[in-house]
């Protein structure tokens, strides 16, 4: 008998889902919660998302697992029992497979199934969506959840499919793994993934060459074992650190807020801090040294230069630690990094760092990589830890149109435009979970992806309550929105950086500042007040055939 998801009829469905990752799996308990019939599909073979996809050596979470987790149920948040104060991608997968049968959410999730179009049909009010093989789906809303990282970015290297050896990138990570024993391997790229597996492959391999263009900050993550001592007093008071991490700029709790300026300490009193934040170990912390670490580059360039010259004393080679310590950005404006034995790592004798920023890779050889002063590198193995086209790649992966002739990634041509990271102009009933111009990729996402969902489904709820069925935001409110959101990041350290944040790592792309970088505390409060003010900056409307069909 043939998959009756797979039939020629059209699915009907209230809200489709794009993604059943950690906002895939929430939109549909959520969205389920206010009596709508809704699917995810999903292109992976299992749910996670992101922790479905990244299973590269020493893939972990650089926000704690007892923060990283949904706050949605109380049960949940007690029963479920992390072993360690950072997750590894496999726990962090396993406590989604959890979530997913704990709440009965597979039922409502098709996986093996890539969504290739998106088009809204204004007459009938409702979304056609298209899978890769064919299947057609209709509802009356589209939640994307495709994710912000989750188009793995390989460059477009000369030569590389004439490498004879194997090739990998750390998104696209075969599920059996790799053992790189006795090989000799290089990697791509020093960014987060780059910072996590460098120590464990430098543990296997023959020899580890890492070819890095630009430095990266990274800060020891102090990880251990889950103790009684930290698991028992956050459990008991979860509800109210949960509360209080929504009044915080990142969406984390457990962390005082800082009440000095930078230079208002002494050197001395600034060196102690630093350091005591050095040996607690995790990145919040250390940039809530002071109030001031990314808005004055005078204030952050004493944060910067205690971790260069910590960097300097645990790197024995002087070369190898200069090219180690960042000079090109100031610290926290890039993502930054958690390690485990990091820049240790480089004190191992088969490990060396080239520097690819003066001496550039030419091309991918059949036996290994080429720079362009001619020195060679002979190679067993390749890996690429160079990104992903990050917040608009997924969206952008999906031909979405309208009926009207609005195309996406033509509205997107300059850089992504969107109402508060939620909506964009001209396309209705498209919601977006953590999309570019809100706070995501800059908080505990899981938080953001929370809020962003509950948004949604109290704004599709109002609407039927009040017998109306389509939303979408004004150009001006998109606009005004996406002005508010580069005058906030002009007034802060971060666009010094050539960053993900602003496309740096995709030839051609526009650089427009993607991330809101206001805080999550205050984005909550906006996206509040705008749903309390009658969804300012939205248009909502009966749709005519709709109207006709409630009175038939």
């Amino acid at each position: 008998m043939p998959d009756a998801s797979h039939s020629s009829a059209p699915r009907q469905l209230d809200v489709a889902i794009v993604g059943a990752g950690l906002a895939g799996l929430y939109a549909i308990h959520r969205l389920r919660g206010i009596g709508l019939k809704v699917r995810a599909y999903e292109a992976g073979s299992g749910v996670g998302g992101t922790w479905f996809w990244n299973r590269y050596p020493g893939a972990r979470c650089d926000v704690e697992s007892l923060e990283y987790s949904y706050s949605f149920s109380e049960e949940l948040q007690q029963e479920w029992k992390w072993p360690e104060r950072y997750g590894t991608q496999p726990e962090i997968l396993k406590y989604i497979n959890h979530v997913a049968d704990r709440f009965d959410l597979r039922r409502d999730v098709q996986l093996d199934t890539r969504i290739k179009t998106a088009l809204f049909d204004g007459k009938a009010n409702e979304w056609i969506l298209k899978t890769e093989a064919g299947e057609e789906i209709r509802a009356r809303y589209v939640v994307m959840a495709a994710g912000n990282l989750s188009t793995p970015r390989v460059p477009d290297f000369k030569g590389i499919h004439d490498f004879k050896g194997k090739w990998y990138h750390t998104g696209l990570w075969p599920h059996e793994g790799v053992d790189f024993t006795g090989k000799r391997v290089g990697v791509i790229g020093t960014g987060s993934s780059g910072v996590q597996m460098i120590p464990i492959i430098a543990q296997q391999a023959r020899h580890l060459t890492v070819f890095q263009r630009t430095a990266n900050f990274s800060l020891p993550a102090r990880n251990e074992p889950m103790t009684d001592a930290r698991e028992r007093p956050h459990k008991e008071n979860y509800k109210a650190r949960r509360a209080a991490a929504q009044e915080t700029p990142f969406a984390i709790g457990g962390y005082p807020k800082p009440t000095q300026k930078t230079l208002e300490a002494t050197p001395e009193e600034r060196a102690r801090i630093y350091e005591a934040k050095w040996q607690e170990g995790g990145s919040i912390s250390y940039l809530y040294s002071y109030t001031d670490l990314l808005v004055s580059k005078e204030a952050n360039d004493t944060a910067s230069e205690f971790v260069r010259n910590k960097i300097r004393g645990i790197v024995k080679d002087p070369k190898t630690a200069e090219l180690l310590a960042p000079n090109d950005h100031p610290i926290g404006t890039k993502r930054l990094c958690l390690d485990t034995n990091y820049y240790e790592t480089y004190n191992r004798p088969n490990v060396s760092l080239v520097g690819v920023r003066k001496d550039p890779i030419e091309e991918i050889t059949p036996t290994g990589v080429r720079l362009a002063s001619g020195a060679t590198y002979e190679l067993d193995a390749l890996v690429f830890a160079t990104g992903f086209d990050a917040m608009t790649g997924a969206l952008k992966e999906i031909d979405v149109k309208t009926s009207d002739g609005a195309v996406l990634r033509q509205h997107w041509d300059g850089g992504p435009l969107t109402y508060l990271g939620l909506m964009v102009s001209g396309f209705p009933n498209m919601f977006v979970v953590t999309g570019p111009g809100s706070p995501g990729v800059k908080t505990q996402m899981i938080a953001s992806i929370e809020q962003h969902v509950d948004w949604i489904a109290d704004a599709i709820d109002y609407l039927g309550k009040h017998q109306l069925d389509r939303i979408e935001p004004t150009a001006k409110a998109e606009t005004d929105w996406v002005q508010h959101v580069n005058q906030v990041a002009d007034s802060t350290l971060y666009p010094l950086a050539n960053s993900w944040y602003v496309g740096a790592n995709i030839p051609g792309k526009p650089r427009v500042f993607m991330p809101y970088v206001g805080g999550f505390d205050r984005y909550k409060k906006q996206c509040d007040a705008v749903a309390a003010n009658g969804y300012e900056g939205f248009t909502l409307s009966r749709h005519e055939a709709a109207s006709e069909r409630a009175r038939a």
